[in-house]
């Protein structure tokens, strides 16, 4: 049976630019098997956009959560399939 890969985007709102959430995410990312991005958005909000398994995906979300859960007042996510377009996961400016 195929690996079913998934595209997650998701916006996280709150006191998380400024703060290393970008790095902090980049390094958390690196302990599973996701690929794709962190940047910052013009708005102060912190975009994620990962592939993966959703059992990857949900594990690096839930790190997330618990080393950064104090600077996100909000967070937004929506699912799409992946595209497989990136081979690594990096932060974008």
């Amino acid at each position: 049976m195929a690996v079913v890969k998934q595209r997650w985007t998701i916006h996280f709102a709150g006191r998380v630019q400024g703060v290393g959430f970008r790095a902090s995410t980049e390094h958390l990312a690196a302990g599973f098997a996701v690929t794709g991005y962190v940047r910052n958005l013009s708005d102060g909000r912190v975009e994620l956009v990962a592939e993966g398994t959703a059992e990857e995906l949900s594990g690096l979300v839930r790190e997330i959560q618990a080393r950064l859960g104090q600077y996100i007042r909000q967070q937004t996510q929506t699912t799409d399939p992946a595209s497989g377009e990136w081979g690594d996961f990096s932060i974008r400016s």
